[in-house]
């Protein structure tokens, strides 16, 4: 299946202002060396935390996406007092980070996985094994963390950045479903006092609360507009399968950045280089990804779950669900309403999840604050306001003893 995407004037006049911002920031002289906490490129929105019932348990781990420039990051973290884990996909310009406090937590065990590589099937052949739709380069990282002082007790941290490109429906869900079965697999490898630790999934998985993928990590049935765009993005891409004849919509090094959402017509929404997937390519269907899911066992959002605890908050400019139509009962209404804000879209993308061990329910004691949209102005990031397009997310979370 080939969508063939013409440029408009337009988008040829928007490619070009970026290319000249680009020629002009490559000719500008470096400047004086800054340390990052004085920089205001550095700087994130303030934000007050929303306190729930709680008994207090210390924060002392983070994660990050789209790291680079480790020069610079890991001596802050190092001065900070943290150890990290970070982790890239082949020639990728940027990696995901997990770093942790080093009088709280030490590294026991650490893995990354490849979702290029997962197998999601059995079959004859690696393409049908793998049931891939894109050769995208993405990780997830995964890493088990002891306790200092805590007796064996600990805390499986996995983070990832999931393919961007917002038509490729079906490829995300897949990147998540294998997340999910590594991260399962990965705490049942382990030693027994490892099988009974709890697991936080935090990243940037490019899709929203209404998305299937979400839908399917949280157990929720998937709706007749979801499987509408699950069915869209059934096809093979080019780097799967070289044959496919180009289309000319784009570079697939192109294809391979980062995007957004926008409207319609926007290249980012349309799939180009690419076919229709045949069963012998293996995608799986929406009732085999539910299947992946439900063996690996369901998380629970932190934001979706504590917000509505907060009592009015469903009827607050702070909640997905005050801008899309979710129905309350349904999960992701209370997601924060935006995780990701520039000039030109405007999403949730950003996620903190927890995978329950046997008999240690999560209990979130507090949230960071969502913003609301009249604090993003035009668009992040913004010199002197916020240094990401994303918006930080943080949640306290406390579980029994084992």
């Amino acid at each position: 299946m080939s969508r063939v995407y013409q440029p408009t004037a337009e988008d040829l006049a928007k490619a070009e202002e970026r290319r000249l911002k680009k020629e002009q920031a490559k000719s500008k002289p470096a400047a004086a060396q800054v340390s990052i906490m004085e920089d205001p490129r550095g700087n994130i929105l303030p934000r007050e935390w929303v306190d729930l019932p709680r008994e207090m348990m210390p924060a002392a781990g983070q994660t990050i996406r789209e790291v680079d420039r480790t020069e610079k990051l890991f001596p802050e973290l190092e001065k900070a007092g943290y150890d990290w884990v970070f982790a890239a996909g082949p020639r990728k310009k940027h990696g995901c980070l997990i770093a942790f406090r080093k009088d709280a937590y030490e590294c026991v065990r650490r893995r990354m996985v490849a979702y290029d590589d997962e197998d999601v099937r059995d079959a004859d052949t690696e393409a049908a094994r793998r049931g891939s739709s894109f050769r995208t380069k993405n990780i997830g990282s995964l890493v088990a963390l002891r306790k200092l002082r805590a007796d064996g007790d600990g805390v499986i941290v996995a983070t990832t950045h999931l393919f961007w490109h917002p038509a490729y429906t079906y490829e995300r869900a897949r990147q998540a479903a294998i997340l999910l079965r590594e991260v399962a697999k990965f705490r049942s490898e382990g030693p027994e006092p490892q099988q009974r630790w709890p697991s936080i999934i935090a990243g940037d998985f490019n899709f929203g609360p209404d998305d299937p993928a979400y839908a399917l990590l949280m157990g929720e049935t998937l709706l007749p507009e979801q499987r509408k765009r699950l069915e869209y993005s059934y096809v093979v891409h080019k780097t799967i399968d070289p044959s496919v004849p180009a289309d000319g919509a784009g570079l697939v090094e192109e294809e391979e950045e980062e995007g957004g959402e926008t409207g319609e017509s926007d290249p980012d929404r349309v799939i180009a280089n690419a076919r229709t997937a045949q069963p012998s390519d293996g995608l799986l269907t929406d009732t085999e990804l539910a299947d992946v899911f439900t063996q690996s066992g369901r998380v629970t959002s932190a934001y979706d779950a504590g917000q509505r605890l907060v009592p009015g908050i469903s009827d607050s400019p702070l909640v997905f669900g005050s801008r899309a139509a979710v129905p309350k009962e349904r999960r992701g209404a209370f997601e924060p309403i935006y995780t990701s804000y520039t000039h030109y879209w405007q999403s949730v993308l950003d996620y903190i999840f927890v995978l329950d061990a046997p008999r240690r329910d999560v209990s979130i004691l507090g949230l960071a604050k969502p913003h609301r949209k009249e604090a993003f102005g035009e668009g992040l990031p913004r010199k002197g306001v916020c240094g990401s397009d994303h918006i930080s997310l943080a949640a306290e979370l406390h579980w029994p003893p084992p």
